[in-house]
């Protein structure tokens, strides 16, 4: 089912998998949380709450709160696949199927203006006078606002704000240290903003990992941060003239920490975007390699700007060629709002027109994005046979 429009799919890419229980993360005691999402589950303004279903390693997600879908199990709503996470119509119902308070209230909504509805505001207020720590992905710092403040120190609990930057005496121009990175840097961007970028990045991360090839996810957005990434940044929140040295300073980080054969950079936006520019940092802070596009066949029109329709895939990959020194090595599918046999069309066509793999990593098996990979990079598959790091 599509990433980020599942009703208006008719196809269901894992038959049988519905009845499949979640196994539940070996996480720590007080990391249970619930997602605030309502209204918008599964759809663009969604996509902290679509990731954090997906993937989690900070926090064990227990349920999402959406009256719209109430009542279905939320992996088999985006994806096809149950995984034993209710959507559920309140907090109270949340807290309910509990059995207790969990720890953390996390907001999933993502919206283009980054603030809070006033609805949103009495939800996430009621969940800190219940007791629930608050973690907040928008560009609306609730540590500025007096009335989160006194309800958080009322009820002894905390707020995280993580979009907030770090001081600006602790944030990194570029400095060219990226030159010292050796091991390959592939980026993945794509034609929209929220179209599937981070979840193509952590999927294949966690594939190349399982074929033996370490590789490791750098972020760039607030739900990666949110999800337990162990290296990013939310770069949208950031002064423009630092991003592109946070990007590196980042790539850096995750190179001298944990000696990978590959680092794979979350895209954000799209290099022709005329509102989200985040790319550009991306692209000059990481100098990556190679290129993987995300792209959605069926949308028509940029999705926070419907005035403006979606770039041809052909008029991006040559944009980023031409901006930054790297190639595109692979195109990848959001199957939104279509069926398998069009998924299917659809890879065929890429596969032709740029003689480029093609894959989409939700409904196909993995291996197809790994072996994108090691077409364009074919030292990481020897490198890991031989055991070198």
């Amino acid at each position: 089912m599509s990433p980020y429009a599942p009703n208006s799919v008719s196809v269901d890419v894992r038959p049988g998998a519905e009845a499949a229980p979640r196994a539940i993360p070996s996480l720590p005691r007080g990391t249970s949380a619930v997602v605030y999402c309502e209204g918008q589950f599964g759809e663009q303004d969604g996509k902290t709450a679509n990731g954090l279903v997906r993937y989690s390693e900070k926090y064990e997600i227990l349920s999402v709160i959406d009256n719209r879908q109430a009542g279905v199990d939320a992996g088999t709503f985006l994806d096809g696949t149950a995984n034993g996470i209710p959507v559920l119509a309140s907090l109270a119902d949340a807290i309910a199927h509990a059995g207790r308070v969990p720890d953390y209230l996390i907001c999933g909504v993502a919206p283009a203006d980054g603030m809070l509805a006033p609805a949103q505001r009495v939800v996430l207020l009621d969940g800190i006078a219940r007791g629930m720590h608050i973690i907040n992905g928008l560009h609306e710092f609730l540590n500025d606002d007096a009335e989160f403040v006194a309800a958080s120190l009322l009820a002894g609990v905390t707020i995280t704000d993580v979009r907030r930057p770090k001081e600006r005496k602790d944030l990194h121009l570029f400095s060219g240290r990226i030159f010292d990175v050796t091991c390959p840097r592939i980026a993945v961007l794509g034609t929209d903003g929220a179209i599937g970028k981070r979840t193509t990045a952590t999927l294949l991360v966690q594939a190349l990992n399982t074929r033996g090839i370490r590789a490791v996810m750098v972020g760039t957005g607030q739900t990666t941060l949110i999800q337990g990434g162990r290296y990013g940044v939310a770069l949208d929140a950031l002064v423009p003239q630092f991003c592109s040295g946070e990007v590196e300073a980042q790539v850096v980080a995750a190179f001298e920490a944990e000696s990978p054969d590959l680092i794979v950079v979350e895209g954000q936006g799209a290099l022709s975007h005329p509102a989200y520019l985040s790319s550009t940092h991306i692209l000059r802070g990481s100098r990556p390699a190679g290129v993987i596009v995300q792209h959605a066949p069926k949308r028509e029109v940029l999705g926070d700007f419907p005035m403006v329709p979606m770039p041809d895939v052909a008029d991006e990959v040559r944009l980023i060629e031409a901006f930054a020194d790297t190639k595109v090595i692979g195109i990848t599918v959001n199957h939104e709002r279509m069926t398998d046999d069009e998924i299917g069309a659809a890879i065929d066509a890429l596969e032709l027109e740029f003689g480029l793999p093609a894959t989409d990593p939700l409904t196909r098996d993995l291996d197809r994005l790994v072996d994108m990979v090691l077409l364009a990079f074919p030292l990481l598959e020897a490198s890991c046979a031989s055991g070198e790091r």
